[in-house]
């Protein structure tokens, strides 16, 4: 038996691993219920009386150098894959090309950093509305043309909700929470039941912003629409408004800005005016702050309004606006340089 134990105790000094698996294996040969070792244990019961003390301190000591040894081996093991390089057997073999942000998501951080930095915050609202907030609140006449099937999605088990048309029951929803000061810049996507071509979508996103408080003046608006075109065009850029009309707004204007690419001279992207039409804007109407809780008689404020997809043309020349849907790569790589 005490050949049996050095030839063991000579075996295991010689054993090597590199994996947890060939460490385990080790273990179960000399260390399990029918290991090497344990039957050493079994045939010590048959070992005359005066040689028990000597063999059995023997196959005690061989038991602790078998387990410190498999030990060891399974310590260096574990040390040799986490401090050696890792290798990730499930990734593919082939390069992972960089995403780019998409072009909107470009324009519209620009949007909101501009007037973040003009001491606006950030509003956002659900896109399945109701009437109440989309239209009704916003001095919609239950017989204006938005309201008409061809320009809204309505949900057919419940005429009163709808894919929201517009941000601006975002801002409905702000009046209804807050009082003022107001100062919210209203950006996500919006809804309308239109044919799909180069110069129209059936979704679309918009930036709204909202302003309300003791004083405000239409001159606060065009100063602030002044520096945001600035800021996003380039300082040279002048801006004009024109009178217009929307339920929400009285007086209400829409906003051009002198065209970036000719600088104002006229040419083909500006039809030869020299203008691009940019943005709605105007005086929150009485009826819309009492609809939110606010007294007209003490405050005012305005609002205006741009299309996401309108600012990114006028940046970078995309005509037509399926190519923004399309996620084609190709055409999304030439933003990697715009952020």
């Amino acid at each position: 038996m005490l050949e049996k134990i050095e030839q063991i105790r000579a075996e295991v000094q010689q054993l090597t691993a590199t994996t947890p698996e060939e460490a385990e294996q080790h273990r179960i040969k000399y260390l399990s219920k029918k290991g090497q070792v344990t039957m050493l244990m079994d045939e010590f019961r048959s070992v005359p009386a005066e040689q028990k003390r000597e063999l059995g301190k023997k196959i005690n000591e061989l038991k602790q150098f078998v387990q410190d040894k498999i030990n060891s081996l399974k310590e260096q093991v574990a040390t040799s894959l986490t401090s050696g390089p890792q290798v990730d057997l499930t990734r593919t073999p082939y390069p992972i090309p960089l995403g780019t942000r998409h072009p909107l998501t470009i324009v519209k951080n620009e949007i909101v950093d501009i007037f973040s930095r003009l001491g606006f915050t950030m509003a956002e609202g659900p896109e399945v509305e109701d009437d109440w907030h989309v239209y009704s609140s916003m001095n919609f006449a239950d017989d204006h043309p938005a309201r008409d099937m061809q320009d809204t999605f309505f949900i057919e088990a419940h005429p009163d909700i709808i894919l929201r048309s517009h941000t601006s029951s975002v801002q409905s929803r702000v009046m209804e929470q807050s009082q003022p000061p107001i100062r919210v810049i209203c950006p996500g996507r919006v809804y309308r039941n239109e044919a799909i071509s180069a110069r129209a979508h059936c979704f679309f996103h918009q930036v709204e912003g909202l302003y309300i408080d003791k004083g405000v003046s239409f001159t606060d608006l065009k100063q602030i629409l002044l520096l945001f075109a600035q800021e996003m065009f380039g300082e040279k850029t002048q801006i004009r408004l024109r009178p217009s009309y929307f339920p929400f707004t009285e007086p209400s204007a829409e906003m051009d800005i002198s065209c970036h690419l000719c600088g104002g001279k006229g040419c083909s992207f500006c039809k030869h005016t020299g203008w691009v039409e940019i943005l709605g804007c105007g005086m929150v109407d009485p009826a819309v702050l009492e609809a939110g809780g606010i007294d007209s008689t003490q405050y005012t404020g305005y609002a205006f309004g741009m299309g996401i997809e309108r600012i990114t043309n006028l940046k970078y020349q995309v005509k037509d606006l399926r190519m923004f849907s399309e996620n084609d790569t190709r055409f999304l790589d030439e933003f990697k340089s715009a952020y």
